[in-house]
């Protein structure tokens, strides 16, 4: 099968190696480069790597120019698949190639269609989440699906249920094009009365506060990333916290806001329980772990609170 692949992200590489280890890839389109990272460099994606190591051409867009869709309809794809292009697709693509145009989305629609579903999924607590084989439509994404996969989402950070996701969506995309050649793929029509939208997530909804459950501040941390860090002050500093455990029976005792240290162990009081300090980096600093940071903090003060 000839396959035009669009994707950026990581989260779009294993679906990009897995069609090209079973069909032909004849274009990959991707973002631009841009300034990525903590160097500040010029990078390609994610999605230009992988495929020029492949020997896949690379297209690189930010809109659908005439110079793509003249590239795309020269490619003579069979079906054009996408994972997280982050551009829109008019209608003269989604209905260029005979097999459609067909989206790896990051959750179990019709929950958690747009921007942020992996983080929405670890903020809300929902026990599972999954991907969803989805046609491309004019809302965002509205389309009728074809094929799910699930697995859990407790305990599980934002980068690495993204992993997860990714390569399951990789899997399920090579399983699904069989039957969509076929003409023996059957698509479900989403139900309005239980769309969730995963709205872009703000660094504010991230922040910690003693005010709220001890549950809720521990999927705060799950769900951070470099662009949306979790952070709250502790012991008088402004930190980024990188790792918490909700504290069992030998939590301490205390009122919302208190800072306990006992040895190596960091306890931060919440409104109905602890959060245990594993992994923290102060503002300046290195990330380093709760012993470290507690071996020089003995005598410090002894609250933790929200940022304002």
């Amino acid at each position: 099968m000839r396959i035009v692949f669009m994707g950026t992200p990581d989260f779009a590489v294993p679906s990009l190696r897995a069609l090209a280890a079973e069909h032909e890839v004849v274009l990959a389109l991707t973002r631009p480069d841009a300034v990525r990272g903590r160097g500040r460099a010029l990078l390609p994606s994610p999605v230009k790597a992988a495929a020029e190591k492949l020997g896949i051409p690379v297209l690189a867009c930010d809109r659908i120019e005439p110079e793509v869709l003249a590239a795309l309809e020269e490619a003579r794809a069979d079906v054009f698949c996408v994972a997280a292009f982050g551009c829109i697709l008019p209608d003269a693509v989604l209905h260029m190639a005979p097999l459609g145009c067909v989206n790896v989305h990051a959750s179990l629609l019709p929950r958690w269609r747009g921007a942020a579903p992996i983080q929405r999924a670890i903020l809300a607590g929902d026990a599972e989440t999954g991907v969803s084989i989805m046609r491309i439509g004019h809302g965002v994404d509205t389309g009728a699906y074809c094929a799910q996969a699930s697995c859990p989402v407790p305990g599980k950070t934002a980068d690495a249920l993204t992993a997860e996701l990714a390569q399951l969506g990789a899997d399920l995309l090579v399983q699904t094009l069989p039957a969509l050649a076929a003409g023996e793929a059957v698509w479900t029509e989403q139900d309005e009365s239980l769309v969730t939208h995963a709205a872009k997530i703000s660094k504010a909804e991230l922040r910690l506060d003693p005010a709220v459950p001890a549950s809720e501040n521990a999927r705060r941390v799950l769900a951070s990333s470099d662009a949306a860090p979790s952070r709250c002050r502790i012991a008088g500093g402004s930190v980024r916290v990188l790792g918490v455990s909700e504290a069992g029976a030998d939590a301490p005792a205390g009122a919302a806001g208190g800072l306990v240290m006992r040895g190596k162990r960091v306890f931060m009081l919440c409104v109905d329980g602890a959060l245990e300090l594993t992994w923290v980096r102060p503002d300046g600093k290195r990330a380093m772990d709760a012993a470290a940071w507690a071996a020089g903090h003995q005598g410090a003060d002894g609250t933790w609170g929200a940022l304002s």
